[in-house]
């Protein structure tokens, strides 16, 4: 199968790097000096999975892009989905599977909205990994989950979610085909909101969430907020999500931050958007109380 990755940064440029590793046919959308280093140099990739490696990728811009390809990774930034609404649909064939992996919950909807003619799924991601050079990602930790599937209504084949997942795992990355994407991406909306608004409040690394303290109250009082969301929203929860959250915050490393933080701190477009506001938005709609959520939104002003 042939793969597009639409957005080539930490998120995107870990699994275009771990597909070309086990020898899959990977083309990556991306832009500017990094697009230049990895068409002339390279992809670098330094993986606590996998090594360091210089991969040679297919790269080019989304406009420059003229094939089709099978499956389509969306790994760009929440803020930037319109942007590539128009290599879906030129790179798209009638079996194309759209596959958005991004922080922010409902962007598979939101992308089928925009090419009502393609397949749109829905994903959801559990990585550490950033641009840590010019045509360089780093991965780092144990951590590389990647969640996928259709939500109601949406049809697609058992056999093509497998032939993914086959792919994916043969690649070295833990694949998972969701029975309730809907569930799993507000899992992890949860999760990642609460780890980045809490990172970004406070500018620490995520060792200083998994030791007692204020900061860890902190990301238990949003955890448990959006949890309340989610309950009012339908969501069945297969575990109670602030152990949940818990559990994965303690697993990640001590140094690492999440990219939102990361932009804010470099005065970049952030997502706090979809991670902050958009869940506060979300909560007063339904009437459910977030004295902590607002309490972190006085600390950055709406853009």
């Amino acid at each position: 199968m042939k793969y597009l990755i639409a957005g080539t940064g930490g998120v995107g440029g870990s699994i275009a790097g771990f597909l070309s590793l086990a020898g899959k046919d990977v083309t990556c959308i991306a832009r500017g000096a990094h697009l230049q280093s990895i068409q002339t140099n390279g992809l670098k990739l330094k993986s606590d999975l996998k090594g360091e490696h210089t991969l040679q990728i297919k790269a080019t811009t989304a406009e420059e892009f003229k094939g089709k390809a099978d499956v389509i990774f969306v790994c760009v930034k929440g803020y930037s989905v319109d942007s590539i609404t128009e290599l879906i649909k030129r790179a798209s064939h009638e079996k194309t599977v759209v596959i958005p992996i991004l922080n922010v919950y409902g962007t598979g909807p939101r992308i089928q909205r925009l090419v009502p003619g393609v397949t749109v799924l829905d994903g959801c991601i559990y990585i550490v990994g950033f641009v840590s050079g010019t045509g360089e990602i780093t991965q780092m930790g144990k951590i590389f989950r990647l969640v996928y599937g259709a939500h109601k209504g949406t049809q697609v084949t058992p056999a093509i979610l497998e032939a993914i997942q086959k792919d994916l795992q043969e690649s070295g990355i833990k694949a998972e085909i969701s029975l309730d994407i809907n569930r799993d991406t507000f899992v992890k909306w949860s999760f990642i909101s609460a780890m980045a608004v809490t990172g970004a409040y406070y500018d620490v690394p995520m060792g200083e969430v998994q030791k007692p303290g204020k900061v860890r109250d902190t990301f238990i009082g949003l955890s448990t907020e959006s949890a309340a969301l989610g309950r009012k929203l339908g969501v069945e929860f297969p575990e109670d999500p602030v152990s949940y959250n818990l559990k994965v915050i303690d697993k990640l490393d001590p140094d690492s931050t999440a990219s939102m933080q990361k932009d804010l701190a470099r005065g970049h477009e952030s997502e706090i958007q979809g991670l902050l506001f958009d869940m506060i938005a979300a909560a007063e709609e339904q009437g459910i109380d977030i004295p902590t959520y607002r309490m972190v939104a006085e600390k950055f002003t709406k853009h």
